[in-house]
């Protein structure tokens, strides 16, 4: 875990080990203070000795120049470097996502790679930036108080010897129950976040259901759920500090109580014990540095252990070592395919599928919700892996192509679709970025879009609001088929992709598909048998299975479905 963050340290290596050397610099200043103003005492005020006053009073004033710049050096350097981590580890965890198959991220909810991103960075950029520094400064400060302290009087510094162990062991008992309560504090910030998310993005199905008491009443369970887990660590990692600040006074009343009694004696000068209080209170302080410290490192354990779970996972859908770099055509084969998509074979949903779809050819795939036809067409561009069997494109198995030359050759245009917020030729360009004005309207007389953009004033300038949300459904799906279409595929896919728009608009672009585009592969998943009707053939899915493969009018004559399907959407379902 450790060493996948660290990796991730890259550039920053040297401003990280320039900042223990700065901080090493300015606890050496630190440790002078307190015995010059001993000396100052001593010698120039209690001996009367004004050239002392001046020559430790400089030197006082040299040792905290030195210090105060030691500490903004170090300041600057660790706060360049813990800055520098969060940005590569933000930078390498975005691109791992975008390595990620669909299985990968199913691993990961969203929300979690959202929290991930943002809150367990910020609390591993925290506590990286305290190491540095802090946890350096903290134990050398401690060490060397503690020894000036044991050459200023050994009796004195007995008093701390003895409470550093109850301290330390009352820290380590105090963190390690405390762990567990902040794991569970980040998975309630996952479970927060999805909240959140699903209220946002199904805003207008809660309101038109008039759901919001419900989904108040649902974050305020999981806010309070993190609130509770939240305080439970808190309220652990409370106990530090008094115990510690209990501890450390008492044994400064001990340390006031016999210190007196020293100087009265004579066996310890006022300087001195003006020396060892100031060296109690730097004890003090080192002390609950370490404290802060371990607690931020509690913190943010739980969250470097979520960020390295991100960084290991290993994509499993990957090129191969000497990948194919051209599709030669848009012929698709299935054969003895088997797929699950929890790899488990008995809960398939595919089972023995073996079609054979020649170049250039038009299939309609029809069947019921969950007889898989998104799984059947996601296999095509690679985006899971068959679980047995293969399948072949352009008479290659997807599995020797390298994964953007596969993808490149496939459009899909999916259920959900989905646009940027931007301008419309921002969202079309994502196809071809070269793509010329004369190709953009090609495309979109293609898809029908052109109906609607000649009524917009600034037409492919005019801005998207997120997810294109200022656009009617049918207005998405044929601007997501203009921008499939822009990519030249050899293979188009268009996955129930025209249910938003009219049965007129529907058959002009089948028309245009037909006309335009006689040379790429054409699979149209519908549920209105006019979508399918005029296709070369049309396969019918059944609990994961091919129930039957043909023409329009050979599968009114033999598939039952078909004909029920049929008679339902022609005749009412009445005969």
């Amino acid at each position: 875990m450790f060493q996948t963050i660290w990796k991730r340290i890259g550039t920053y290596k040297t401003l990280t080990f320039l900042t223990p050397f700065f901080v090493l610099l300015e606890v050496a200043s630190d440790i002078l203070l307190p015995l010059l103003i001993a000396r100052l005492i001593d010698q120039g005020i209690d001996g009367g000795d004004l050239s002392a006053v001046w020559k430790y009073g400089l030197l006082l004033l040299g040792a905290a120049s030195l210090s105060l710049l030691f500490g903004t050096l170090s300041g600057w350097t660790s706060a360049i470097a813990s800055s520098g981590l969060a940005k590569n580890l933000r930078h390498d965890m975005f691109y791992k996502v975008q390595e990620f198959s669909f299985s990968n991220i199913d691993h990961f909810s969203t929300s979690s790679i959202v929290t991930r991103l943002t809150t367990d960075v910020t609390n591993v950029q925290n506590a990286f930036r305290m190491v540095i520094r802090i946890m350096i400064r903290a134990p050398f400060m401690l060490l060397l108080s503690v020894l000036m302290v044991l050459s200023l009087s050994p009796r004195l510094a007995m008093i701390f010897l003895l409470a550093l162990p109850i301290l330390g062991s009352a820290v380590f008992l105090i963190v390690r129950k405390a762990f567990p309560a902040f794991e569970q504090v980040f998975q309630t910030y996952d479970k927060l976040n999805n909240v959140v998310q699903e209220n946002l993005r199904g805003i207008r199905v809660v309101k038109s259901y008039v759901r919001e008491q419900h989904e108040s009443e649902k974050f305020e369970k999981t806010a309070r759920e993190m609130y509770d887990l939240n305080c439970l660590a808190e309220k652990t990692i409370a106990f530090a500090m008094p115990a510690m600040q209990l501890c450390m006074y008492m044994g400064m009343i001990a340390l006031s109580w016999l210190g007196a009694r020293m100087v009265v004696g004579g066996t310890l000068s006022t300087g001195d014990l003006t020396s060892v209080f100031s060296y109690s209170m730097q004890i003090l302080m080192s002390l609950m540095m370490v404290a802060m410290v371990l607690v931020m490192i509690t913190m943010s354990r739980a969250s470097a252990r979520r960020i390295a779970a991100l960084l290991e996972e290993r994509p499993d859908l990957t090129s191969p070592d000497s990948p194919l770099l051209q599709v030669k055509d848009g012929s698709i084969s299935f054969r003895q395919v088997d797929f699950s998509y929890a790899g488990d074979l008995k809960k398939p949903a595919l089972s023995h599928i073996n079609l054979t779809i020649r170049s250039g050819e038009t299939i309609g795939i029809l069947g019921s919700t969950g007889s898989g036809k998104s799984s059947l067409i996601q296999l095509i561009p690679r985006l899971y892996d068959v679980t047995a069997g293969s399948v072949l494109v352009g008479g290659e198995d997807v599995r020797s192509y390298r994964l953007d030359v596969l993808r490149d050759a496939v459009s899909m245009v999916l259920q959900k679709n989905l646009l940027f917020s931007g301008t419309i030729r921002e969202n079309l360009l994502w196809g071809n970025p070269e793509a010329s004005e004369e190709e953009l309207d090609r495309v979109c007389r293609l898809a029908c879009a052109d109906e609607f953009l000649s009524a917009f004033p600034q037409g492919y300038d005019t801005e998207l609001e997120q997810g294109g949300a200022n656009l009617s459904g049918g207005q998405r799906q044929r601007l997501c088929i203009a921008r499939a279409l822009l990519k030249k595929p050899k293979v188009l896919i268009l996955d129930d992709s025209t249910s938003a728009v009219d049965t007129r608009t529907d058959a002009s672009i089948r028309q245009a598909f037909r006309e335009e585009l006689p040379s790429t592969t054409k699979l149209i998943i519908a549920q209105r048998i006019s979508s399918l009707q005029d296709a070369d053939r049309i396969l019918i899915l059944e609990n994961g299975r091919i129930s039957d493969l043909g023409t329009h009018e050979e599968l009114l004559q033999r598939s039952q479905i078909y004909q029920e399907v049929y008679a339902s959407q022609t005749k009412g379902g009445l005969s």
